[in-house]
């Protein structure tokens, strides 16, 4: 979904961008033609003036004056290069002109006038307007190099654009982290403070509980249920504690403070952390290690412990009192595997089925396994849930050396 919203609005800024180009390029096109000889030119045309100065005898007549613009004015070189008529001709141009003279300002300027010519029978007629009216520039270019102005447009304007399109990748891509983080970190305030909230109840009911249920003088009754309350409490109290952890690990917010864990110590720990919380009462519960040592894992205590809790914790809450819990560990195609089975006794020498449990949070294991699934991803292994009989939940992480090594150096 991200990706897309990505996508989308690179496409927008890419289209947005082509539109600019193409507007841009059509209006300096139109000003070009509009503005050049090729629109209106710049006043009346020489011909058309020409036409009205009229030659009778030796005499002229011009009845074209509404034909110039504004300081413009008007000369008349025979062949020899001299003046035979002129019109507002500015005092301080020469009255007499040589072929240089003619080539040079039937190009560019005459003494800072910009000028027009025109090729009569009886001469050259010069239009001239006032100084800095027009500019005019001289361009020439071999053929070779014209026909290759295409190319070089069309390399500059993928250029552009390939530069407009990389911008809008980093524009777009900080705007959307911008804005995860802002919606992250609204989600972490608001679970964090509906945890808090929570807790400090929560507690106050399990203390009441706890003292209920060791009360001298209360009914065996009362007392069972004070019992139920304080275990159900405990539950909640790590759902709540799951939900801040899930939260974390899906926003990136729980650093790893990795360390070089031996498995078999880390599982024994945690297995007499489960036995004294009472929460294995009623399972028959034992632990299944290898005989050689097992190869260390680099993995963050806190959370380790925390995801073999939780399928511990699972096996309790989906299993009636009577059956089995195992905990154990083993070494599979160069990966560290922590494992818990549980089911009934009849079930313990079977395989594990092949059905596999999804680890959503919508499903009815809630958070639990999908907090093994977090943390198992955030130590750059995997986990498998399998619900067949009997039902096996699997925490695969990598290991810090190889096994073979490993098991050497352990005999």
């Amino acid at each position: 979904m991200k990706l897309k919203s990505l996508l989308k609005g690179v496409l927008l800024v890419a289209v947005s961008s082509l539109l600019i180009v193409a507007v841009s390029f059509l209006g300096l096109f139109a000003f070009v033609y509009y503005n050049s000889s090729g629109g209106r030119d710049w006043g009346t045309s020489v011909s058309e003036i020409s036409r009205a100065l009229v030659r009778n005898g030796t005499a002229y007549t011009f009845t074209g004056e509404e034909l110039l613009e504004e300081g413009q004015w008007l000369m008349l070189l025979d062949a020899d290069g001299h003046i035979s008529w002129s019109l507002y001709k500015p005092g301080d141009l020469p009255e007499q002109y040589g072929i240089a003279d003619v080539a040079s300002f039937s190009r560019w300027y005459l003494g800072d006038y910009p000028v027009k010519c025109w090729v009569r029978d009886d001469g050259l007629l010069v239009l001239g307007s006032p100084k800095g009216s027009v500019w005019k520039h001289d361009i020439a270019m071999n053929t070779r190099y014209l026909l290759q102005a295409p190319i070089w447009f069309l390399a500059f304007f993928l250029l552009a654009l390939g530069c407009v399109l990389l911008l809008a990748y980093f524009a777009v891509g900080r705007w959307f982290r911008q804005a995860q983080h802002i919606r992250d970190s609204a989600r972490s305030e608001w679970i964090n403070g509906v945890s808090h909230d929570i807790r400090t109840p929560l507690s106050m009911v399990m203390g009441y509980a706890a003292q209920l249920e060791e009360a001298p003088g209360l009914n065996p009754k009362y007392k069972s249920q004070a019992a139920a309350i304080r275990v159900q409490s405990q539950v909640i109290r790590e759902l709540v504690n799951d939900l801040n952890l899930t939260m974390r690990l899906d926003c990136q917010m729980q650093a790893l403070r990795k360390e070089t864990l031996r498995p078999e110590v880390f599982l024994r720990r945690a297995a007499a952390d489960f036995l004294n919380g009472g929460m294995a009462e009623g399972f028959d519960f034992n632990m299944d290690l290898p005989e050689d040592p097992l190869p260390p894992v680099e993995a963050d205590p806190f959370l380790l412990r925390r995801a073999v809790n939780n399928l511990l914790i699972n096996a309790v809450k989906h299993n009636c009192p009577g059956g089995y819990i195992r905990l154990g560990a083993g070494v599979e195609d160069e990966m560290l595997v922590f494992w818990v089975e549980g089911g009934t006794a009849a079930e313990a020498a079977r395989v594990p089925g092949p059905e596999i449990l999804e680890p959503d949070g919508g499903a009815a294991h809630g958070t639990g396994l999908k907090l093994v699934a977090q943390i198992a991803a955030a130590h750059g292994g995997r986990a498998g849930f399998y619900c067949g009989t009997p039902w096996r939940c699997q925490l695969i992480l990598p290991l810090k050396v190889a096994p073979g090594k490993s098991q050497r150096h352990g005999n």
